[in-house]
């Protein structure tokens, strides 16, 4: 879906962390690095999507409040929008790493996302839609994915071998 808007997407990003990075966010005894879900970059705009993908379409669905109350039984599924010391490391390392590869051009935006097939009700809704704005984060809900998997979908989009686009051709027939 994110291909479709433009961007080169990459899944399954690993950001290595150095020794100084993990005592920087508190957590020497990490892994070498940090996983991400999704990378996606746009040329034109020199920005870096990282998506997070946190429920599914079946799931009880996102609560805004595993955003915003640290003792939220799931806020620990959250790091990098509840710990601003571990998204600023991340994502610096992230802007190091993709530019030393020459995966992207020099000083990119980053820019995080969360990708949610369900949020669990209007009123978790309503606060991840400010908690988002305010934070200059997008949010690709149940609405978006929609819309893009029906876009996938139509005729005109020709064949792709894609599985994404195979299984919303494969939909097709159903409401979405």
């Amino acid at each position: 879906m994110l291909w479709m808007d433009g961007l080169w997407v990459q899944t399954s990003v690993k950001v290595k962390l150095t020794d100084d990075d993990k005592v920087e966010i508190g957590n020497a005894s990490t892994p070498t690095g940090h996983e991400l879900d999704i990378v996606a970059y746009s040329g034109r705009d020199n920005l870096l999507k990282v998506v997070e993908c946190k429920s599914f379409l079946d799931s009880p669905g996102v609560t805004s409040g595993a955003l915003t109350d640290t003792d939220h039984k799931d806020a620990s599924r959250y790091k990098l929008f509840t710990k601003p010391t571990l998204r600023r490391v991340v994502f610096n390392r992230l802007r190091v790493q993709f530019t030393g590869l020459g995966l992207c051009a020099p000083d990119p935006e980053i820019r995080l996302c969360l990708a949610c097939g369900h949020i669990r009700s209007n009123t978790d809704r309503l606060e991840l839609q400010k908690i988002f704005s305010n934070e200059r984060w997008e949010l690709l809900d149940e609405d978006w994915l929609h819309k893009h998997l029906k876009k996938m979908s139509e005729p005109k989009q020709g064949h792709e071998n894609q599985v994404s686009f195979v299984v919303a051709k494969l939909l097709r027939n159903k409401p979405l």
